[in-house]
């Protein structure tokens, strides 16, 4: 049993085909259909029904698979630790974190690395909705924080940071606050929704929580959206952590809206698998293993 033969088998699980295999692992289709058939000789198993178009798991297959895929995660990781260890001190390290998070744990991992590392500029956006992943994506970011809301996960490696709660919000004099039990869509449509307008664009738009029918003031950060509910001219969801005086006093109160429940997500930081750490990277990684965001 070789590296190759279980990459190619696990290109055919991920992809669906011998032929998509191939083209993710850059081979002839007869190279990738060669590999797998001396896996599944050597180890005396059928790990794929032939039977139809597209290749199946057999149930020992499936099982075989999800070893594999646990054995394949282990040697990428070593991989990045090795890169890691002989690369050289980058000139720039790249972050972009969503904005609904806290930043302050997170800070205080990238003072502690950045002061070890005087000669790396460490370069810190706070980006909206799908910005963390558009920088990401497209290479603009070396590592972000951010839910995995649309992240293509098969292309990434992820560590869980922490989780944070969007808690739908309006000052105490907005009307629907003093509303008894469930406020109805219907209801809602009648005030305006203050909403973060994203920063990724096209793809990683990722607009989400948005009341269908009713009107829209678009804001470009959270602290104007929380400026633009105090006034009572708007409800919206907020961060927690951002809120929490406000909530503490009752400037601001919870609203029970149908479909809009307070919303957990859970934060990562996340990167790129295809693009290898350098060493100030890889020691912000490793720290942040022992971090957790508190809300």
């Amino acid at each position: 049993m070789t590296l190759d033969q279980l990459l190619a088998f696990d290109a055919i699980v991920s992809t669906g085909t011998f032929r998509g295999a191939a083209e993710k692992l850059h081979k002839a289709q007869s190279a990738v259909s060669h590999q797998v058939r001396k896996l599944e000789d050597e180890m005396q198993l059928q790990l794929f029904s032939r039977d139809s178009y597209r290749p199946t798991l057999t149930s020992q297959g499936m099982v075989f698979y999800r070893e594999t895929a646990r054995v394949l995660e282990a040697v990428r990781t070593l991989e990045s630790t090795a890169t890691g260890l002989r690369s050289e001190q980058e000139p720039i390290v790249r972050i972009a974190m969503t904005a609904t998070m806290a930043f302050d744990p997170i800070l205080k991992v990238l003072g502690e690395i950045g002061a070890k590392y005087p000669s790396t500029h460490i370069r810190v956006d706070a980006e909206m909705m799908g910005g963390p992943l558009a920088r990401l994506m497209t290479g603009d970011a070396d590592l972000i924080f951010a839910g995995l809301h649309e992240v293509p996960i098969d292309q990434v490696e992820t560590l869980p940071v922490g989780q944070i709660t969007i808690r739908p919000v309006a000052h105490h004099s907005f009307p629907p606050a003093s509303t008894a039990g469930i406020l109805s869509r219907q209801q809602m449509q009648g005030y305006v929704q203050v909403v973060v307008s994203g920063t990724g664009g096209g793809d990683f738009e990722q607009s989400r929580d948005l009341l269908a029918g009713g009107q829209k003031w678009n804001v470009s950060d959270f602290n104007t959206k929380k400026s633009v509910i105090k006034a009572g001219l708007g409800w919206g969801g907020m961060p927690e952590h951002l809120i929490q005086p406000e909530l503490a006093s009752g400037e601001l109160v919870g609203l029970n809206v149908d479909g809009f429940p307070a919303r957990h997500t859970e934060i990562y930081a996340i990167r790129r698998r295809d693009i290898a750490m350098g060493r100030v990277t890889s020691e912000i990684w490793n720290a942040l293993k022992g971090t957790t965001i508190q809300n």
